[in-house]
C-alpha cells in the first residue's frame, strides 16, 4: 500500500501544473526582466533548489524496482518517497502561489509605474512653479524698479476756450475797426478787454456776440463755429451791447419776461427768475414801471438782468458799470464773481483800470483794431500798474502844449 500511495503522488496532475506554471513564470520573468522585480527572490525563497534562470522540467521518477528479499529497512523508503511527494507538493504550492501572485505583482508595478509618473509630474510643476514664482520676483523687481523711479509730472489738461478769434477783421470804409484779432478765453475766466476809445473794443464784442459779422476770420463760442451755426451760437451766451435800443414802452416785468419766453423758458420758470434779479439787482419796486421812465444806471441793471434770465455760458457785457453806482456795481461784481465761479464765463470792456485789475483773472489790450498785449494781469502790466501800462501802450499822454489861452478867461 505504501508503493501505490507513493506512485499515485508522483503521478498526479499537479506535476503537470508545476511545468504549465514554471512556463507561466517564464513570461513573466521574460516582461520584467528590465524593471528588475522581485518575484524571482519570493521564488527563490518558497524553492531554495530554484534558480533565476528558466527552470526545467523535472526529470521522471524511475518505476520502483521490485526487490528479491525482503529487508528489514524497507521502511525507509517510504519515508523517502514521501519526503520527494512533500518536496513536488511544496514546490506545486510555490509556483500557484506565485502564479496567483503574478497579477498582484504586475498591479504593483503598475502602481508603481504611477507613482513615479505622479511623482515626474510634480516635479514638474514645481519647476514650474519656480518658474513662475521666478517670472513673478523678476516682474516684481520690475515693478519694484519701476515704483522707484521718479514719476514724471502729469501734464496739466488745456482748458478749453469759451470764446476763440482768429484772424477777424472788421472795416468801415476806410476804416479798419478790428485788423487780425486773435483772443482765445478760457472757460470759467474773468477776461477783460480794455483800450482808448475807438480801439475796436466794441466791434471786437459785437462780433463775438453774433451782432456783426466779420469781414474775415473765425470765431466760435464753446467749441461752435459762430459764422456756420450763429443760433446755436448764440444760445450760450448772454449779451449786454452798448448803447443797445429796447422796448422801453415795456414796463420792467414784462421786458424780463419777454427776454425769459425768447430764449425758450417756461412762463412759470421766466416769472420765478424774474423776481430772484429784481431782488439781486434791487429792482423789485421799479418793475411795474415802463423802462421809459428808468434811469441810465436802473436801464443798465435791467438788461443784466435779462442776460443771465436764462444762465448762460458765457457773458459779453459791453461796459456793464457805466453808469452804475458804486452799491451797484459791488452787487454786481458779486454776481458776476459766483457765477464765474460756478464755470461761468465773463467777457467784459471797461475803461476802469482799477476795477478791470481787481476783478479780471485776463487782459487784452487793444489799440487801433489790434491786440498790443494779452496774458494775465500780473504779464500784462509788468511792474507797472495796469493804467501806466495802459497809458504806455496807447502811446503816452498826448501833448497839452497850445493851450495857454484857457489860463484866461473869456470875460
Amino acid at each position: 500500500m505504501v508503493e501505490t500511495v507513493a506512485i499515485d503522488v508522483v503521478e498526479t496532475e499537479p506535476v503537470a501544473d508545476v511545468v504549465e506554471v514554471a512556463d507561466v513564470a517564464e513570461s513573466v520573468e521574460a516582461v520584467e526582466t528590465a524593471d528588475g522585480v522581485a518575484d524571482d527572490g519570493a521564488l527563490a525563497e518558497s524553492d531554495p533548489g530554484r534558480e533565476s534562470g528558466p527552470e526545467s522540467e523535472p526529470e521522471p521518477e524511475s518505476e520502483p524496482q521490485p526487490e528479491s528479499e525482503p529487508k528489514p529497512e524497507s521502511e525507509s523508503e517510504p519515508e523517502a518517497s514521501a519526503d520527494e511527494s512533500a518536496t513536488a507538493s511544496s514546490a506545486v504550492d510555490a509556483d500557484t502561489e506565485a502564479a496567483e501572485s503574478t497579477p498582484d505583482a504586475e498591479a504593483a508595478d503598475a502602481e508603481a509605474a504611477d507613482t513615479a509618473a505622479e511623482a515626474d509630474a510634480a516635479e514638474g510643476t514645481q519647476d514650474t512653479g519656480t518658474q513662475d514664482t521666478g517670472t513673478q520676483d523678476t516682474e516684481a523687481q520690475d515693478t519694484g524698479t519701476q515704483d522707484t523711479a521718479p514719476e514724471a509730472p502729469a501734464a496739466t489738461p488745456a482748458k478749453p476756450m469759451a470764446v476763440a478769434l482768429h484772424g477777424v477783421t472788421k472795416s468801415f470804409g476806410d476804416t479798419h475797426a478790428v485788423d487780425g484779432i486773435d483772443l482765445e478765453v478760457p472757460a470759467g475766466s474773468f477776461y477783460g478787454i480794455v483800450g482808448p476809445n475807438g480801439a475796436g473794443k466794441t466791434t471786437t464784442l459785437s462780433i463775438m456776440a453774433g451782432l456783426l459779422k466779420p469781414d474775415s476770420g473765425a470765431v466760435s463760442i464753446g467749441g461752435i463755429d459762430a459764422l456756420a451755426e450763429p443760433d446755436k451760437a448764440k444760445r450760450l451766451m448772454g449779451i449786454l451791447p452798448d448803447r443797445l435800443r429796447t422796448f422801453d414802452r415795456l414796463t420792467g416785468r414784462q421786458l424780463l419776461y419777454y427776454f425769459g419766453i425768447l430764449r425758450g423758458l417756461e412762463p412759470a420758470v421766466v416769472e420765478s427768475r424774474s423776481a430772484d434779479l429784481a431782488r439781486a439787482f434791487d429792482l423789485s419796486d421799479s418793475l411795474g414801471r415802463v423802462v421809459a421812465d428808468f434811469s441810465v444806471g436802473m436801464t443798465k441793471k435791467l438788461l443784466l438782468a435779462g442776460a443771465l434770465i436764462h444762465s448762460p455760458r458765457v457773458l459779453v457785457l459791453d461796459e456793464p458799470f457805466e453808469s452804475v453806482d458804486p452799491t451797484s456795481s459791488a452787487v454786481i461784481l458779486d454776481i458776476l464773481g459766483t457765477y464765474v465761479e460756478h464755470g461761468g464765463t465773463v467777457v467784459l470792456s471797461s475803461h476802469g483800470m482799477a476795477l478791470v485789475e481787481r476783478v479780471c483773472s485776463r487782459v487784452a489790450v487793444i489799440v487801433s483794431g489790434q491786440v498790443l498785449a494779452e496774458g494775465t494781469i500780473d504779464e500784462v502790466r509788468g511792474g507797472l500798474t495796469l493804467e501806466e501800462r495802459f497809458v504806455e501802450l496807447s502811446g503816452g499822454l498826448s501833448d497839452v502844449e497850445g493851450l495857454e489861452w484857457l489860463h484866461t478867461f473869456s470875460d
